[in-house]
């Protein structure tokens, strides 16, 4: 029966980094609590949030550093991402920019953060490309009329309602080609995902992979680290302490 004693959780420090708008608030809200809103505020400095990972040998208790992505924020990111053992590096899959300046955060990170840091590199928004590429299997009005319209040549306007190229949209939509992040992801050594906040796909994979791929010899326990995220320097947020106890949980990823 000595064998049933509960497994004390190992305390993680995650920072989520990455350019203004690309979702971050929303992927760890998401994670914490399983919700997504629409019209998430921009986050003022950090926000603070816990979350808790079950594997099969322990407890990971992710305490996790939402930092802003403004560029007038930029000289506090060391604050948080200092001692950090997993970083969260997000781009927008649909905005080609987002992805550089994604890699500018990861190039940081391996300057001057912890040598043995575990980040993951992460496309948000992937469902705004699903949702597009569902689109081309409808008819549009337009294709319609065509049809209507070629009384005399039933064959053309066929063509016509075949060529409307919603298909392209899709292709638009996404800017980041999965192919070309990962490239980078492997040869960078980081881990790689495509995931949507709106939908919940992947996000508990990212935060469960992490967890089983960090280095748990390496970390020693801080205890200041829980004290920080008391500090009001983080956060929009208005609780800026969300602590889930373990009723609360994630429905994805064997997280918890």
């Amino acid at each position: 029966m000595s064998d049933e004693t509960p497994v004390k959780a190992v305390q993680v420090k995650l920072v989520l980094l990455g350019e203004a708008a690309v979702g971050k608030s929303s992927l760890v809200l998401r994670f914490c609590q399983g919700d997504f809103n629409e019209n998430t505020s921009p986050t003022i400095g950090a926000a603070f949030l816990t979350q808790k990972c079950r594997l099969e040998n322990r407890i990971v208790k992710f305490e996790i550093w939402d930092t802003a992505g403004q560029e007038r924020f930029h000289s506090l990111a060391p604050m948080y991402y200092r001692n950090a053992q997993a970083a969260v590096v997000v781009y927008d899959i649909t905005k080609a920019a987002s992805l550089e300046k994604a890699k500018a955060w990861v190039k940081e990170l391996q300057r001057q953060a912890n040598a043995n840091i575990v980040i993951a590199l992460v496309g948000n928004k992937l469902d705004l490309v699903s949702e597009s590429s569902s689109t081309p299997a409808t008819v549009t009005p337009a294709a319609q009329e065509t049809e209507t319209e070629g009384e005399d040549g039933e064959d053309d306007s066929a063509e016509e309602s075949i060529t409307p190229t919603p298909a392209t949209e899709s292709d638009d939509a996404r800017q980041v080609p999965t192919a070309e992040a990962e490239a980078y992801a492997k040869e960078s050594g980081l881990l790689f995902f495509e995931a949507s906040a709106k939908t919940g796909h992947n996000v508990g994979e990212i935060f469960t992979e992490i967890a089983k791929t960090i280095p748990f010899d390496t970390i020693t326990p801080e205890p200041a680290t829980a004290q920080t995220g008391n500090r009001r320097s983080a956060g929009n947020h208005e609780n800026n302490n969300v602590n889930l106890g373990e009723g609360q949980q994630a429905k994805k990823g064997g997280c918890c």
